[in-house]
């Protein structure tokens, strides 16, 4: 690894000096070997699309499908556009509303849970410190990379503007400490793909399929009082994004159970179903089902 970064570290900053437009450009051309060469994932890009929307043509699905490469490789480029981004054209690109309505709930409470999904760049949420007070700290929960140089990098890259990368198992701890600390914070949870066997405990009904779901962002929420907000993510234009915070609950210890998912997974449903092209479609979100975890329960 130590020999790996540098070299990856290099390659990515020196890529990142080329002005977007040029990056657009690679992106362009990459697609066509990633589309109809490698046919990257096509399979499991195909059969969710055709299982998600069972009324659309076969001409539809594959419009949608090769958007969604398209996008894919925009999304590639972005991210690496986003080592040298300046603050100024980072916050003219990526812009959040609602901010207000945040931090006013954080007058009563301290800490405040954003639901985002892979839906646009999620890479670029990260700038959102430069839209938060001072006084708000501002942090991502991530599932560490397998490759450590690429995770190291990764994790320089999403916290160039101020945000707290928290991994999966220490998401409790840091928490736990800011609420001790009265800290005021915004935490993002990118909830939306598939939880381990151990850790289904709920159902939902969610793009004309029965989808196992994480649960854990409204168990969290609801120990520490944390209030709900749902990142509803725009793509205004090529390399434009707005991400709109709409209130969920100020109250989720008086939520039931599962409602706050339900609710966080009905909006990102309609999310996608206004632009499905910027999904992560080739993500296998539907490996598992409920008829394998209640065979898995017999045996045990």
């Amino acid at each position: 690894m130590k020999i790996v970064y540098p070299i990856l570290f290099a390659f990515w900053y020196l890529l990142s000096l080329l002005p977007l437009w040029l990056l657009y450009v690679i992106a362009d051309i990459l697609y066509y070997p990633l589309y109809y060469l490698a046919r990257y994932r096509r399979r499991v890009v195909r059969k969710n699309l055709i299982h998600s929307f069972p009324n659309k043509s076969l001409q539809e699905i594959i419009s949608i499908e090769k958007g969604f490469y398209a996008f894919f490789c925009d999304y590639v480029v972005e991210s690496i556009k986003l080592f040298t981004l300046s603050e100024k054209s980072m916050k003219k690109r990526m812009v959040f509303s609602g901010m207000d309505r945040v931090e006013k709930s954080m007058e009563t409470h301290k800490l405040c849970f954003a639901y985002l999904g892979h839906y646009g760049n999620w890479e670029w949420i990260t700038s959102l410190p430069l839209w938060a007070s001072s006084d708000v700290k501002c942090g991502q929960i991530y599932h560490p990379l397998e490759n450590v140089a690429v995770d190291k990098l990764f994790l320089r890259l999403r916290g160039r503007f101020g945000a707290q990368s928290i991994s999966m198992k220490e998401t409790l701890r840091v928490i736990a400490q800011y609420r001790k600390r009265k800290q005021k914070a915004i935490v993002g949870f990118i909830s939306d793909q598939t939880p381990t066997w151990n850790s289904i405990h709920h159902w939902v009904d969610f793009l004309e399929q029965d989808t196992p779901v994480f649960t854990g962002t409204e168990r969290i929420a609801k120990k520490v009082g944390a209030t709900a907000f749902y990142g509803k993510v725009t793509r205004v234009k090529r390399g434009y994004y707005t991400c709109e915070f709409i209130p969920l609950s100020l109250a989720t210890k008086e939520i039931p159970d599962y409602g706050l998912t339900d609710m966080y997974m009905q909006q990102l449903e309609e999310m996608i179903k206004e632009s499905p092209c910027i999904w992560l479609w080739s993500h296998n979100r539907w490996k598992r089902q409920r008829t394998a975890k209640k065979q898995q329960s017999l045996k045990k």
